[in-house]
């Protein structure tokens, strides 16, 4: 990150702001705390149904191999019901409301996704993949998740077929029509080739980073809950 700020000042690219910066501190740190408070919850929950699982995986190393893709794809799920369901983008819309792009957003976390996120898991519990397994995998993801929040990589080659790469993931982040709700694989990209949800960066149109209607506020409370609030004023029309 002190590189790319670095980088980013030196080459005059204005890809962060100290307001936009201590936002994502924040969102982030809200994130981690209610995290932490739930890991407890995630843990017994996988634990029950690993109690009951109908398979038994003994395969060495192709034992993480397989968690890997399997978690991967069960996340793609996850955030796809994210951008496609209301109730669901209220929570992680908070991921998307920066109109900056840099490692910093990566952190930008949605902040209440603790509180559902490892239901989408049980599956993998279900099938004989121990649950603190299941929750390292998840970390481990999650960190290569933040590190494609960046612009001062441009597209990778072959990687391009099979990763979810910088190029995608600035995609995936733009509020321009044609990219709106793409590139939702957090590792691997071959999720969204298959089921309809690639997009590829396009030199002719530009991303523009942010919301189709962005909030235009740093506000601790707005930030948090304004996606919550037009539901309310949509409700009660």
């Amino acid at each position: 990150i002190g590189a790319e700020m670095i980088f980013s000042f030196y080459h005059h690219r204005h890809y962060y702001s100290i307001r936009g910066t201590l936002a994502n501190i924040y969102l982030s740190v809200l994130n981690f705390l209610l995290d932490i408070l739930l890991r407890g919850v995630c843990l017994f929950v996988l634990t029950f149904f690993y109690s009951i699982k109908f398979l038994e995986i003994n395969i060495g190393w192709l034992y993480w191999c397989v968690l890997l893709v399997a978690e991967d794809l069960l996340y793609y799920f996850l955030h796809r019901v994210d951008h496609y369901c209301r109730l669901f983008w209220a929570v992680h819309v908070t991921h998307h409301s920066s109109e900056e792009f840099n490692l910093t957003v990566g952190f930008r976390s949605s902040v209440f996704q603790p509180l559902y996120r490892f239901v989408w898991f049980i599956p993998l519990a279900l099938v004989g993949f121990r649950p603190v397994d299941v929750m390292f995998m998840y970390a481990a993801t999650q960190i290569y998740g933040i590190l494609i929040h960046t612009q001062t990589i441009g597209k990778l080659g072959f990687l391009e077929r099979i990763m979810s790469t910088p190029s995608h993931h600035r995609v995936h982040h733009a509020s321009n029509i044609k990219y709106l709700d793409k590139n939702m694989g957090m590792v691997f990209i071959i999720w969204d080739r298959l089921f309809g949800t690639f997009e590829e960066e396009d030199s002719n149109e530009p991303v523009v980073f942010g919301l189709t209607e962005n909030i235009k506020t740093h506000h601790p409370i707005k930030m948090v809950f304004h996606e919550w609030i037009n539901m309310r004023k949509d409700l009660k029309k």
